[in-house]
């Protein structure tokens, strides 16, 4: 139901977002779309409401025009969290290139921050839309701020979307990254091996150190274990990060839904 709601708003709003899922195993820089960047300023549909304003009484137009402030600065804020998001994507796609343990350490720290900085935004873009979605009213102002909280709602999902094919794009690259780790050690492994050990989670890589033993490429193996080791810690927080976003998206869906109903 709000997948088919979420769908009408955007083919209504002439809107589309997309985002570039690079599937190779060279690791570009992924190239995230900016669900606002054909907008004008993000002011998508307020211009025609704006001239509504017209008929409305001083008393009625101040609180439309507190109503327009907020709804433009939700959408600033979903801007920052698309933004945010395409410095995470950015951020990963570098771990997976980065072969200097300092620069990857470096790395993991910005990711850290940047990861809770867009959590805080979750948090304030949900409680500051179901805060209007609260105030209903009645009448030609009513129908107004239910489309434009509507939209700024959409838009919101939209990026929660695009945050998990960010998260879900880089869990694929790096199983990638153990699978050819693991073949570095053990070039003979079996496709039930490999998959042993790209789902090994037991927090000791055992699967891998017991190829490592039995290899004779011990330098090589060595680097390669301590990459695996990596990469395990980072599926674990990619796992965690999409549950946390499932989370989300069924919450903000179901206010949708609710609010549709209203």
């Amino acid at each position: 139901m709000a997948r088919d709601r979420l769908a009408a708003l955007r083919a209504q709003n002439g809107s589309d977002n997309g985002y570039t899922n690079m599937s190779d195993n060279s690791y570009p820089s992924q190239q995230y779309t900016n669900p606002y960047a054909d907008q004008d300023n993000g002011r998508y549909e307020m211009a025609a409401v704006n001239n509504s304003t017209t008929q409305l009484t001083a008393g009625d137009a101040s609180d439309m025009s507190s109503f327009y402030t907020e709804i433009s600065s939700i959408q600033d804020q979903i801007r920052t969290y698309n933004d945010t998001v395409q410095r995470i994507a950015d951020l990963h796609s570098r771990s997976l290139n980065q072969a200097d343990e300092a620069a990857a350490q470096r790395n993991a720290s910005q990711l850290e921050q940047l990861q809770d900085d867009v959590g805080s935004l979750s948090s304030q873009l949900q409680r500051r839309i179901k805060d209007l979605m609260s105030k209903s009213l009645p009448g030609r102002d009513g129908q107004i701020r239910a489309q434009q909280t509507n939209l700024v709602n959409a838009k919101f999902v939209e990026a929660i979307q695009n945050y998990q094919v960010v998260e879900r794009d880089y869990r694929s690259k790096s199983k990638q990254r153990v699978e050819r780790q693991f073949k570095i050690v053990k070039p003979d492994a079996t496709a039930e091996e490999i998959k042993a050990a790209v789902n090994d989670d037991s927090g000791n890589g055992q699967i891998f150190s017991q190829a490592l033993m039995n290899s004779n490429r011990f330098g090589e193996s060595r680097a390669a274990y301590r990459e695996v080791q990596s990469r395990h810690e980072d599926l674990k927080k990619i796992e965690k990060t999409l549950t946390e976003l499932a989370q989300l998206f069924n919450d903000v869906s179901v206010e949708f839904d609710r609010f549709d109903l209203i």
